[in-house]
């Protein structure tokens, strides 16, 4: 939720605020004042560009980072060698990843020996990790600015005080209540947003680093949810992304509102739906991710009444074997999961069921393996996100037993991306011969002429029409299937 203010009219003459929104609000004022100056001397622009790596809720913190930059007086660039700020927002779900960010390191240290006035910046789940931030210290020391995720809205007292003199500034914080609201944010999209409901993750999983570097669940109160989503719609937005590590436990705890706590006790997530429905505006409804142990039949209910919420759900199985779910404390079984999946799929006959699943996680036997063939085949996945278990330093995963062998690994992998394919061919090209209501996303860059836009059960279609249809929905007839998408037809 953001409200718009002249930065202009801050008074940056007196004591820096105490109330976070005002505070950050008079670093915006004393940022731009030191960049307009830079913007003199130089008689040119200053540039920023944004790299975000990782899940939806990271693009959504970029978001927040180029609204914040935008008013302090920066203009976005797609080119690494042309900006003066550097930023990336990086993920750490896998090892592999930091890796991939230290190389890059590397090119933006070449690039700083060109122009030494480039600023860099690291931020997002990667720095949340002290072995990170310590290695960064010790070397890459170019680096100018490290901040983690409890404090992406900081951006312009961080940016402040190196352009005040600090040489790097490290400012990460171990854990937050705070949610903090109205701050400027630049959409990538004028016709839909993703919108944070809550932060931070609760459950564990034995694989998954995130709840230690995102912090513990926390909901944002959701009068504030359900006024950002009607100024979205003021603003033109037809179709919002509700985001949260786990949206199905919304409303289970709430963040702290600076000194303040917001309590909303009987505000399940079925019920934000329902009230996010009204939104006058607002067409489409989609939301990610969902935790199978915690999806109610309240939820099912209120999507099976539903004009407005996508006929998607994503569920991650990761496993459909009973004794790896236990390994991965998932806290569900493979008969619950498979009941869930058979409640959704006859009260939603149309629902685009989609999935998450590792293979080779530890102590997984072939019995275990087939058990997730089992459950896939039951289910028949729209499509399925399939994964290489990789060791995640700092999982309780990373120290178990019975590591399976790289080979065995593979050979399952490939055995399962198969059976995966085969059904989802299936499944996608089961609307072909029917007219469906598609929101026109975008040119195919592929095709010159044509359009691409998706279904509100997420699946794409491509067919020729005027780039004037972008952000609009319209009803196209699909003609044919190639597997994972449509060739369709304007009507």
């Amino acid at each position: 939720m953001f409200r718009e203010f002249d930065i202009s009219q801050i008074d940056i003459s007196g004591q820096v605020p105490e109330e976070e929104v005002l505070r950050q609000r008079y670093f915006m004022a004393k940022c731009r004042e030191l960049i307009q100056k830079k913007k003199e001397a130089l008689g040119r622009d200053l540039y920023i560009h944004i790299l975000t790596v990782g899940c939806q809720m990271n693009a959504k913190d970029s978001e927040k980072l180029l609204g914040i930059a935008r008013e302090i007086g920066y203009v976005e660039t797609d080119k690494e060698d042309q900006a003066d700020l550097v930023i990336y927002n990086t993920c750490t779900v896998r090892e592999n990843a930091n890796q991939k960010v230290y190389g890059r390191l590397g090119y933006l240290n070449s690039l700083k020996k060109h122009n030494p006035e480039l600023l860099i910046g690291l931020c997002g789940c990667m720095v949340q990790e002290p072995s990170v931030v310590e290695t960064i210290q010790k070397s890459y020391r170019f680096v100018d600015m490290v901040f983690g995720t409890h404090n992406i809205f900081r951006l312009a007292e961080i940016l402040h005080r190196r352009l005040s003199g600090e040489k790097t500034v490290i400012d990460v914080w171990k854990d937050t209540d705070k949610i903090v609201e109205d701050l400027p944010a630049e959409r990538k999209y004028s016709f839909k947003s993703g919108v944070n409901i809550m932060f931070g993750c609760n459950n564990f999983c034995s694989y998954c680093i995130v709840p230690y570097v995102r912090g513990r669940e926390r909901s944002r109160n959701h009068q504030d949810i359900l006024q950002e989503i009607r100024e979205l719609a003021a603003d033109g937005v037809i179709e919002v992304m509700l985001l949260g590590q786990n949206v199905n436990s919304y409303g289970k705890k709430y963040g702290a509102y600076d000194t303040k706590v917001q309590e909303d006790t009987d505000m399940t997530f079925a019920k934000l739906l329902q009230e996010v429905e009204k939104v006058e505006g607002i067409e489409r409804i989609r939301f990610m991710t969902s935790h199978p142990k915690d999806l109610s039949d309240e939820l099912i209910h209120v999507m099976k009444e539903s004009k407005k919420i996508c006929r998607h759900l994503h569920l991650p199985l990761q496993s459909g074997s009973t004794e790896i779910l236990r390994r991965m404390n998932r806290h569900y079984t493979k008969e619950q999961y498979l009941t869930l999946a058979e409640k959704i799929r006859r009260e939603i006959p149309d629902i685009s069921l989609t999935t998450d699943i590792i293979v080779g996680f530890p102590g997984e036997t072939e019995e275990d393996f087939r058990e997730t063939l089992d459950v896939v085949r039951k289910v028949q996945f729209d499509s399925a996100f399939t994964f290489i278990y990789s060791k995640r330093t700092g999982t309780p995963a990373a120290t178990m037993d019975n590591q399976v062998p790289e080979d065995v690994v593979h050979d399952r992998f490939d055995r399962l991306l198969a059976e995966v394919q085969q059904i989802a061919s299936k499944m996608s090209g089961r609307d072909v011969g029917t007219t469906q209501t598609v929101l026109v996303e975008g040119v195919d860059e592929k095709t010159e002429g044509y359009l691409t836009g998706r279904l509100s059960n997420n699946v794409m279609v491509h067919f020729k029409g005027e780039p004037s249809l972008i952000g609009t929905l319209v009803p196209v007839y699909l003609e044919e299937s190639r597997g994972f998408y449509y060739l369709g037809t304007l009507q």
